[in-house]
């Protein structure tokens, strides 16, 4: 009897299908849905920034991204970039616009990530899973288009996705402006706005140019990156537009 007891136990094992892999695409998915950034679509987000202030308004695909500070207001939405100076707008070249512009945009876009993961220019691919301090993560690389990539389309990001809690714990990127580099960043504080997850990073470079942006996280788990600043939001409010 325990024989067959032992020998049905085994079969049923034997019959159960394996646990399906999920996709990069469906990894974003619960990332974003689980963090709560979904509702970044439709909202008012004001925080300030290294005694900057900054403002997004988001609603239907219409976005305004607003930066303030000393006198200068800088504004970039569907139509472009604009800056004031005491309430007058101000004449810029291409280089200038283009360089505020991405400025502006770059602090908005970290502040609600995951959001923006789908934007038509990402491209994603599921990297060998990662285990950090203990905990594992799912690893996804992204690019951009050249098409709608932005001017640092060329950059090239990693993210660390809990495999339980489906959240946003370590980041990585390289970049090409201004010699380019790497960053990794740990998450320092996190909290909840109105649904939505916002956290704040401790910022590290690697002590050796060599080390890989795909194996920074080994590097940091060996004590070769160096920290360089934070990342710290303050004064977050959020209102959801229903």
């Amino acid at each position: 009897m325990r024989f067959i007891f032992i020998l049905l136990s085994v079969f049923i094992i034997s019959c159960q299908s394996p646990k399906k892999e999920l996709s990069a695409q469906e990894i974003i998915d619960k990332s974003i849905l689980y963090s709560g950034t979904d509702k970044v679509a439709n909202s008012e987000i004001k925080f300030k920034f290294r005694d900057k202030s900054y403002f997004a308004y988001r609603q239907n695909g219409n976005f305004k991204l607003i930066r303030e500070f000393d006198s200068i207001i800088d504004g970039l939405t569907n139509e472009g970039f604009q800056r004031f100076i005491n309430l007058e707008k101000q004449e810029l070249s291409k280089e200038d616009a283009s360089k505020y512009a991405n400025s502006v945009n770059s602090v908005h876009y970290f502040s609600v990530l995951p959001f923006g993961l789908n934007d038509k220019a990402v491209h994603k691919k599921l990297l060998s899973s990662s285990t950090i301090k203990g905990k594992e993560y799912y690893k996804i690389e992204i690019t951009f288009s050249e098409d709608g990539g932005g001017e640092d389309f060329e950059d090239v990001f990693i993210y660390w996705i809990g495999k339980d809690d489906f959240l946003v714990d370590y980041l990585a990127y390289s970049y090409h402006t201004n010699g380019g580099g790497k960053r990794f960043r740990v998450l320092k504080e996190q909290c909840i706005k109105n649904g939505i997850r916002f956290v704040d990073y401790h910022n590290y470079k690697p002590l050796n140019i060599s080390i890989s942006l795909i194996d920074i996280d080994k590097a940091f788990e060996n004590n070769q990156l160096k920290k360089v600043s934070e990342i710290v939001l303050k004064d977050i409010s959020v209102k959801i537009i229903n």
